[in-house]
């Protein structure tokens, strides 16, 4: 029999906010910490698709995938087993909606104090390079529109 993997689809999620980016934490249970949302892959779902859905159902979300932020491997235990456990991060833009149901509590916050209230070393690593692949991708959306303008006043 093949070993069990569990997928684990992991969301930055941000938005703009005037001119601030926000980051989206939430407590799972009662007297959790904040972390970043998390979901486990459904049979034949993909990690991209587990975000989509568990942001949708839980926090009345539509949002955009933007990139792989990073991976993590390890075991889990599920019922009475121990399972390898694969969890993927995503950059992750959110579009509209908000209707937050499925946690114990939610909030947008900046990523200073983001970076604070997370309560793993690994969420607050993914929220870093989640900021920095923003950031890159900023930039890149920037050059383009340069490019364009000025592509535009040649023509003109």
């Amino acid at each position: 029999m093949a070993e069990q993997i569990r997928l684990v689809s992991a969301a930055a999620v941000y938005k703009k906010d005037g001119d601030d980016v926000l980051w989206f934490l939430i407590k799972e249970k009662e007297g959790g910490g904040w972390e970043i949302p998390k979901t486990v892959a459904r049979a034949g779902e993909s990690s991209v698709r587990a975000s989509v859905r568990a942001l949708g159902e839980q926090g009345g979300m539509r949002i955009k995938v933007l990139e792989e932020v990073g991976r993590h491997g390890g075991a889990a235990k599920v019922g009475d087993k121990i399972v390898t456990q694969r969890t993927i991060y995503y950059l992750i833009a959110h579009k509209e909606g908000e209707e937050v149901l499925g946690y114990v509590a939610s909030e947008w916050m900046p990523h200073t104090l983001a970076l604070r209230k997370v309560t793993t070393k690994l969420d607050r690593e993914m929220l870093k390079d989640a900021r920095a692949l923003l950031m890159v991708i900023r930039e890149k959306k920037r050059k383009i529109k340069e490019a364009e303008r000025a592509a535009a006043a040649q023509l003109n």
